[in-house]
């Protein structure tokens, strides 16, 4: 299978309450059938969520997926799929904000 190939860099920047200790930075690389950055702008462009929400939403859930693809015939994964399917479905369904706005009337 062809794939595009990533490092993820997972940096802690900030605690969330004091005293706790920070973690060193952990990488580690995956591979994807679909281009990540793509997919990122994609979803940044329907901005239903601010960048870095959309960013964490759209890497984590092709990590994820990815991982259930190599893997789909594990058990673990079998209640999840058509769901997840689903929700993927809606995602991509929702409109750009350019299309939102496409019919308004300007101020």
């Amino acid at each position: 299978m062809r794939e595009h190939r990533y490092r993820i860099t997972l940096e802690h920047v900030a605690t969330a309450s004091a005293g706790q200790a920070q973690h060193v930075p952990l990488q580690f690389e995956a591979g994807n059938h679909d281009d990540l950055f793509v997919i990122v702008d994609k979803l940044r462009s329907k901005q239903q969520f601010d960048a870095d929400a959309s960013a964490a939403l759209a890497v984590g859930l092709k990590l994820f997926t990815e991982v259930m693809l190599k893997n789909r015939q594990h058990p673990l994964f079998s209640e999840i799929s058509q769901p997840l399917r689903d929700f993927i479905g809606k995602l991509k369904s929702q409109p750009d904000a350019d299309a939102d706005n496409a019919g308004a009337v300007p101020a």
